[in-house]
C-alpha cells in the first residue's frame, strides 16, 4: 500500500486525464471507474483492475495480485474524482480489446447510431445485459463507452458485455456473414409494429433522439420497426426505446 498526499503527483494527474479525455484513455489503454459498488462488480467479474485509489476510512474487498493500492487524503480524492460527491474509491481498468470479432456467436445485438449522451449509452448497456443481449455496436457519433459517466450508468454491465465501435458498412458485412438481420427503429414504407417482428435473432438499431437513424444506416436496415404509442407522442428517449425493444426480443 502506498500513500500519496500531493495533488500534483503523476498518478493523480494521470487519473484526471483518464476522467476527462477519451483519446488519452485509448492512448493509455486504461479507463477510470468510481465507487465501492463498481469495484466489487469489477472484482466479481474478473475485470483487469490495475490501480485502486481510496481514502483512509474505506473498507476494501480483497484485491487481486498485482493491483496497485494507493491511499489519499479526502482533499486529494476530491481533486481527482469525476463526481461532485466522491464515494472514496476510484480505480482503473485495462481497456478491453475493441477490434471487431471474426464471428458473432450470439443471437441478439444492439446498435447505436449517434447516441451522444453517455448516460443513455451506459443505461442501454445495463439494459441489454439484463435482457441477455450479446453485445453492443457503437456507430460514429456515439458517446465513449468507457467514460466515467457511461461506466457508472452501466452499473457493472461494462465488465460483462462486449462493446465494439465500427463503421456502418463494417457492421453490415459482419451481420450478413452470420445471417443476422438489421432492424432499425424508424418509420418508412416497410415499417412494422415491433410486436409483429421476430427479434429473437437480430441486431436492433437505435438512432439519436434529435435525428434518429442516419440515412446510411437506414439504407442498410433489412426492415424498420416502430414501438406503438400514443399519437400525441412523437418519440421516446433513446434508452427507453432500447429497453422496450430489448424486452420484446427477450420475451
Amino acid at each position: 500500500m502506498e500513500k500519496i498526499t500531493s495533488r500534483s503527483n503523476p498518478l493523480m494527474t494521470h487519473i484526471r486525464k483518464l476522467a476527462s479525455s477519451g483519446s488519452y484513455r485509448r492512448q493509455q489503454g486504461e479507463y477510470l471507474c468510481d465507487s465501492p459498488k463498481l469495484l466489487l462488480e469489477a472484482l466479481r467479474w474478473h475485470a483487469p483492475v490495475q490501480t485502486v485509489v481510496c481514502t483512509e476510512q474505506m473498507d476494501l474487498p480483497e484485491l487481486g495480485q498485482g493491483v496497485r493500492l494507493v491511499v489519499v487524503p479526502g482533499d486529494v480524492m476530491a481533486s481527482i474524482s469525476p463526481m461532485k460527491t466522491p464515494q472514496g474509491v476510484l480505480f482503473t481498468c485495462r481497456l478491453p480489446r475493441q477490434e471487431l470479432p471474426q464471428r458473432l456467436e450470439g443471437a441478439r445485438y444492439m446498435v447505436l447510431d449517434g447516441v451522444q449522451d453517455p448516460g443513455n449509452v451506459g443505461t442501454i448497456l445495463r439494459t441489454l445485459d439484463a435482457f441477455e443481449c450479446d453485445g453492443l455496436f457503437l456507430l460514429p457519433g456515439c458517446a465513449d463507452p468507457y467514460s466515467p459517466k457511461t461506466v457508472r450508468s452501466s452499473m457493472g454491465a461494462v465488465f460483462r458485455r462486449p462493446v465494439w465501435s465500427c463503421e456502418a458498412e463494417q457492421l453490415k458485412a459482419l451481420l450478413q456473414a452470420e445471417g443476422l438481420p438489421l432492424y432499425g427503429a424508424a418509420l418508412r414504407e416497410d415499417t412494422l409494429d415491433a410486436r409483429q417482428v421476430d427479434c429473437s435473432r437480430a441486431a436492433l438499431a437505435i438512432g439519436s433522439e434529435g435525428r434518429g437513424l442516419c440515412d446510411q444506416v437506414l439504407a442498410l436496415c433489412d426492415r424498420t420497426i416502430r414501438i406503438p404509442m400514443s399519437e400525441r407522442c412523437e418519440s421516446l428517449n433513446a434508452a427507453i426505446a432500447a429497453a422496450v425493444l430489448l424486452w420484446e426480443a427477450y420475451r
